[in-house]
C-alpha cells in the first residue's frame, strides 16, 4: 500500500501553558473560533493538500480527542487505504512506552510509516492555526532534492528568540539552526513543520534513538544532526497567517483575528475550508432584547444579552441583562443574566453566576490581562473575578 507522502501529526501535547483549559483534555482538542478545535486546522491542510493518510500521534490525556476524531468523516481520512489513525504509545519489547519527545514519537512509529513505504513524510504540530497547501512544500522539496525541508516565516527581531531560528544561503539552503538563540543571527523562525525524505528521517531517527545523550528533539537534535552532517535542507518560506495558540494570550489573539478585517485569518474562503465535526444543534436564536456586534454566533446558541466583538461557541448562552465584549465562550458556556464578562475566555460548560464580573476593560493599569475560567466552573452569583486571575472548576482563584 505504497503512498508517496504521508503526515505525522504531533499532539500528544501536555498544553501546560494553557492551564485551566487543558486540564482534562490535549491541547489540540481546545476549541477555537466557535465550531472548531485547534485540530481541525492541520487535519483540514491535509485533506486540502491532497495527503489523505495521517497519523495523529497522541499522549495527554486523549480521550476527547480520540473522540473527536473519529473515524475521520468530517475531513474526508475515513478511507480504506490510509485515512487518519491514531497512535497513541504502546509498551513494546524493550520496555519504553511513554513519547519521549518529537523524535521519539515518530520513531516509536516506524512500523506504521513503514506499512506505507512513503517517499516523503511530512512532520505537523497540532497547536498552530493557519492556512497551508503542504503540496506545494513537498514539490519545493522534491525540486532541491532535500533531505529535510523546514516551513519557515520572518518574526520580529524582537521575538526571535523564543524560536528555533535559521540561517540560509542566497539560494534558501539552511546554513545554519539555533534552537531559541539568546542572540539570533536571523529572524527566519521555524514553524515546526517539516518534510522529509523517508530513507534518510529513518536513518537518523534510528541512529538519535541509539545516542544515550539525545533528548529525541527534532529541533535539539534531528535537525542540528542532519545539517551538521551536510544533508541537502532547505528553508520554504511561508508569508500567510500563522499563530502558536500554546498560550491563553495567543489563543484569545487568534480569536480576535478571526473577527479582525485584514489579519490574514478568513474562515470563510470555500477554496480552502477548514473542516470539523459538528455538535447536533438547532439555529442560533437572537431574543428581543439581544444586542450583537461584530462577533461570530454559532449554532445553538441563545442571546438575549449583549455580545460584542466576542466569539460564541456552539450551545453557548448569554442571558437578559448580561454583557459579553471581547470574550471567547467555548462550547455550552452560560453568562447568566445581569453578568459582566470582558476580555475573557470562558471554558466549555462554564456557568458564570447572575451579577457576576469577570474581566474588566483594560485602562492601562499595570497587572491588566486576560481572565479566564476553566471548563465546568461554577461562578457564584455576584462573584467578581478580576482582569488576569483565573478560576478551576474547584475554585482555586490564581493570579495569572
Amino acid at each position: 500500500m505504497k503512498k508517496e507522502c504521508i503526515a505525522m501529526l504531533l499532539a500528544g501535547g501536555q498544553g501546560s501553558r494553557l492551564y485551566v483549559l487543558t486540564e482534562n483534555m490535549a491541547k489540540p482538542a481546545v476549541p477555537f473560533g466557535g465550531k472548531f478545535r485547534i485540530i481541525d486546522f492541520p487535519l483540514s491542510n491535509c485533506t486540502n493538500a491532497g495527503i489523505d493518510t495521517v497519523g495523529v500521534l497522541t499522549q495527554y490525556r486523549p480521550l476527547e480527542l480520540n473522540s473527536y476524531i473519529g473515524s475521520g468523516q468530517p475531513w474526508d481520512l475515513d478511507r480504506d487505504d490510509g485515512g487518519v489513525h491514531i497512535l497513541p504509545p504502546y509498551q513494546s519489547a524493550t520496555g519504553a512506552s511513554w513519547y519521549k519527545g518529537t523524535a521519539n514519537a515518530i520513531y516509536q512509529n516506524i512500523g506504521f510509516v513503514d506499512m506505507y513505504d512513503p517517499e516523503y513524510v511530512v512532520v505537523l504540530s497540532g497547536d498552530h492555526i493557519y492556512k497551508m497547501d503542504y503540496a506545494e512544500m513537498v514539490a519545493a522539496h522534491k525540486k532541491a532534492g532535500a533531505a529535510c525541508t523546514i516551513a519557515v516565516m520572518e518574526v520580529p527581531w524582537s521575538e526571535a528568540s523564543r524560536f528555533g531560528i535559521i540561517s540560509v544561503d542566497g539560494e534558501d539552503n539552511i546554513t545554519e539552526f539555533a534552537e531559541k538563540p539568546k542572540e539570533p543571527k536571523s529572524n527566519l523562525a521555524s514553524m515546526g513543520i517539516y518534510v522529509f525524505t523517508w530513507s534518510k528521517m529513518r536513518e537518523y531517527l534510528i541512529a538519535d534513538e541509539n545516542n544515550p545523550d539525545s533528548e529525541n528533539d527534532f529541533g535539539k537534535n534531528i535537525i542540528p544532526t542532519m545539517l551538521n552532517a551536510g544533508e541537502k535542507m532547505i528553508a520554504y518560506r511561508f508569508a500567510g497567517y500563522w499563530k502558536d495558540v500554546g498560550t491563553l494570550d495567543s489563543l484569545w489573539d487568534a480569536n480576535m483575528d478571526m473577527l479582525a478585517n485584514g489579519s490574514g485569518l478568513d474562515l470563510f474562503e470555500h477554496d480552502w475550508p477548514i473542516y470539523g465535526r459538528s455538535t447536533s444543534a438547532p439555529p442560533a436564536f437572537l431574543g428581543k432584547t439581544a444586542a450583537t456586534h461584530h462577533s461570530v454566533i454559532t449554532r445553538g446558541c441563545v442571546v438575549e444579552g449583549e455580545a460584542e466583538n466576542s466569539v460564541l461557541s456552539e450551545n453557548s448562552c448569554i442571558e437578559e441583562g448580561a454583557s459579553v465584549q471581547y470574550s471567547i465562550l467555548m462550547p455550552g458556556a452560560v453568562v447568566k443574566a445581569g453578568a459582566k464578562v470582558a476580555y475573557a475566555i470562558i471554558g466549555e460548560n462554564a456557568v458564570i453566576g447572575a451579577d457576576a464580573v469577570v474581566g474588566s476593560v483594560p485602562d492601562g493599569a499595570e497587572g491588566w490581562g486576560i481572565t479566564v475560567v476553566g471548563p465546568e466552573t461554577r461562578l457564584p452569583d455576584k462573584y467578581e473575578l478580576k482582569a488576569n486571575h483565573m478560576l478551576s472548576k474547584n475554585m482555586k482563584e490564581v493570579v495569572r
